[in-house]
């Protein structure tokens, strides 16, 4: 058999590597893995895909031999690869003779399955079984696509780095498989990934914490002063383990702006400052520099450096990031709901089944229809939720609109416009006085004898 694995992230990468490794994903005595890297950046020159990076030499070794997807599609971007449906069956051929690919018995594993290059691949090759592989916290998200049922029956299993343990993903429910790598292997392959930059920074006589940069002015979850703010929020988060120093990692595509704000901020609260600008992935450089906590907004790194390696954590912002994301269905709302659950004092979901219970509920009100089978999950946390509580992950709006409890109670003008028997109920009131009209100019004319 084939293993085509379609993968763009180190993350994903580890994922793999780790899940081939705990014997997850065995081939058989004759099986054959090629790894199908890309990069999907939105300027993919400006990035070090996982098939350059040095740093992955070891994890790339784990397959028989590499064929990179951007070699296939020259100029064009992986996520802009949408073919005709007419031609599908022409890039099948070509691409099992380029790739020398098992038709019988091929089993495709791919990130980001609602989106191309990976829905693309998926469409491609209609006899393959898909695997999905995970990609961090949003792996725990449902799918926000509905995929054709040619593509999503053949979606088997979901393989994840078990980064939430006692919490299931919901991309692919409810029918895929979950196969949870454990936290050990995936530390494991992590540490294979250290590139050794980091000994100048390490000094046991420094309690350190390390504070992740984000950049989410870009994905426009914020403007780039509440951004400023809530990079100073962190400082202030880190300050409560009384650290003598703060190593932050800024984002690559964020502004020096971003980097001065903290500065400063550890400044005022004379705390020493050091940026690290290196390729190390954030779990490693908080083991390397024995780091008493890691803090961040909402980064996959909090809790894989929780679960592997057993570091405190912290989170700023995660409230404020909950209420302005738009729209509600946005694929970075399980994540903010992950860590804010995870993170936020006094926390109510330090039980899995109940963190379990949460992000099921945000799961089925994101999507309602993809995730229907979620919404009695949802029924169970909302009834008898307090209010402080309930909006804190949900909005008034999208109780109301998928009637779910803790919605407002209607008032008589939204009790006229609800929809009912897919058309609002101020039209159905006309189209009715419509028909009795019409019905009444047939009985009339009946009885003039027209």
């Amino acid at each position: 058999m084939t293993q085509l694995f379609a993968l763009h992230s180190a993350y994903g990468l580890a994922t793999a590597a780790a899940a081939i490794d705990a014997g997850l994903l065995d081939t058989g005595a004759r099986g054959d893995r090629l790894l199908v890297p890309f990069v999907s950046a939105r300027v993919p020159e400006t990035t070090v895909g996982i098939a350059a990076d040095p740093a992955l030499r070891a994890l790339r070794a784990r397959f028989d031999w590499i064929e990179e997807l951007e070699a296939i599609l020259g100029p064009l971007h992986p996520s802009s690869w949408e073919p005709a449906d007419a031609d599908l069956p022409i890039l099948e051929r070509l691409l099992t003779r380029a790739w020398d690919l098992d038709l019988g018995d091929l089993e495709l594993f791919v990130q980001s399955p609602q989106v191309a290059p990976a829905r693309t691949l998926m469409s491609l090759f209609p006899q393959a079984r898909i695997t999905i592989i995970g990609d961090g916290l949003m792996t725990y998200s449902p799918m926000r696509v509905s995929l054709p049922h040619t593509v999503a029956a053949r979606i088997g299993r979901v393989v994840h780095a078990d980064v939430v343990p006692g919490v299931r993903p919901l991309v692919g429910s409810p029918h895929a498989e979950i196969i949870p790598v454990p936290p050990e292997r995936f530390a494991a392959a992590l540490r294979e990934t250290d590139v050794g930059d980091t000994d100048a920074l390490f000094d046991e006589e420094l309690p350190t914490v390390l504070v992740l940069g984000q950049y989410l002015s870009a994905l426009g979850l914020m403007s780039p002063a509440e951004e400023i703010a809530l990079q100073e929020e962190m400082i202030d988060r880190a300050a409560r383990w009384s650290p003598r120093r703060i190593v932050f990692k800024p984002h690559p595509s964020a502004p020096p702006l971003h980097t001065d704000a903290v500065r400063a901020r550890a400044a005022a609260q004379g705390i020493a400052f050091v940026e690290y600008t290196g390729a190390l992935a954030a779990e490693l450089l908080a083991e390397r520099l024995d780091a008493v906590a890691v803090v961040a907004g909402f980064s996959t790194a909090l809790p894989t450096s929780q679960a592997l390696f057993g570091r405190a954590i912290g989170a700023a912002g995660t409230e404020t990031v909950l209420l302005f994301l738009t729209p509600y269905e946005n694929s970075n709302r399980i994540p903010a709901t992950i860590v804010d659950a995870l993170t936020r004092d006094g926390s109510p979901y330090e039980d899995p089944d109940r963190l379990q219970l949460l992000v099921d509920a945000v799961g089925y009100a994101m999507q309602p229809e993809i995730a229907g089978h979620l919404r009695e999950r949802a029924e169970e946390l909302l009834t008898g939720l307090e209010p402080v509580e309930r909006d804190r992950y949900f909005t008034p709006e999208r109780l109301s609109a998928l009637r779910l409890p803790g919605a407002p109670a209607e008032s008589a003008v939204q009790r006229m416009l609800r929809p009912a028997g897919g058309v609002g109920r101020v039209e159905e009131w006309r189209l009715t006085a419509l028909g009795a009209r019409r019905r009444a100019g047939r009985a009339w004319r009946a009885i003039r004898g027209r």
